[in-house]
């Protein structure tokens, strides 16, 4: 009886991870042959083309009007600073956050917690005024330095992981007469390897792909980012380019993917070490 329920039971959970796994893929492999699909039509009679045709990605990059060469390098370059940023911040934040005790850490933690509990588009109009003053609109620096920055508001699960690592570590190592820069960047460092690794990934992830706030902030063409650019593709053919649009899609995902692929070991490791209380 019990082996024919656990049949039943594994049956079913292969049934789900099926249809979970047809959701998932269908409509990445819908807009990767819409990309190799002919003509500009968003509508076909079938998924799978006619015949393949590699134009719309020629003309993604020959196409004068839509600079899309300059907008990947655009993101590209904006989204690796702002990872490089968001990780040195948020690591040594957290970890003086973590090992330290100072007048004002807990309210310094509460302020971070209330502040992380309201949507990041509602302090929309208090960056562009900042950002007006400062002289920064319509430059990729003030993406850069508001990524980095924000990303600091969302670092508890890194200070949970820092709190689950033992701090006879690091009184073994005051004792050897290390210091506190010794300490951090000889034990902790090594040991946060799968923390670093999801912060590094989300923080690239999150300026790759917005589209808000450098829609707000870039003004001129070719300092757009992709999503601005791919959003003005859409927008000025009034939807009717849509397999030029799939090719521009196509080529965005590749990095994100390769990037989780490759560590995706680390992101588990990362996310549900920060999730235990030590």
């Amino acid at each position: 009886m019990k082996k024919r329920k656990g049949k039943v039971r594994l049956t079913l959970s292969y049934i789900l991870l099926i249809a979970i796994a047809v959701v998932s893929i269908y409509p990445v492999l819908w807009v990767v042959l819409s990309s190799l699909r002919p003509g500009a039509a968003l509508y076909s009679e079938s998924m799978w083309p006619s015949r393949f045709t590699l134009d719309h990605y020629r003309e993604l990059f020959g196409n004068k009007a839509f600079p899309y060469a300059t907008w990947y390098l655009n993101t590209l370059k904006i989204a690796t600073l702002s990872m490089i940023f968001s990780t040195i911040l948020v690591t040594l934040g957290m970890y003086s956050l973590s090992r330290f005790r100072f007048r004002g850490r807990q309210t310094t933690l509460t302020i971070m917690l209330v502040l992380g509990m309201f949507p990041s588009f509602m302090s929309m109009i208090a960056l562009y005024i900042i950002l007006l003053q400062l002289k920064l609109l319509d430059t990729h620096a003030a993406l850069v330095i508001v990524y980095s920055a924000g990303a600091v508001l969302g670092g508890f699960i890194v200070k949970g992981f820092f709190d689950t690592i033992p701090r006879s570590l690091d009184e073994a190592a005051r004792i050897d007469g290390a210091s506190h820069l010794k300490v951090f960047t000889r034990i902790m460092l090594p040991l946060s390897r799968p923390m670093l690794t999801y912060v590094a990934l989300t923080s690239f992830t999150g300026a790759w792909v917005d589209f808000i706030f450098a829609r707000l902030v870039l003004r001129t063409k070719e300092k757009w980012t992709l999503a601005v650019g791919m959003w003005d593709l859409v927008n000025s053919y009034q939807n009717s380019n849509f397999t030029m649009f799939a090719a521009g899609s196509v080529l965005i995902a590749i990095p994100i993917t390769l990037l989780f692929i490759f560590l995706q070991r680390f992101l588990v490791q990362g996310l549900t070490s920060g999730a235990s209380k030590g």
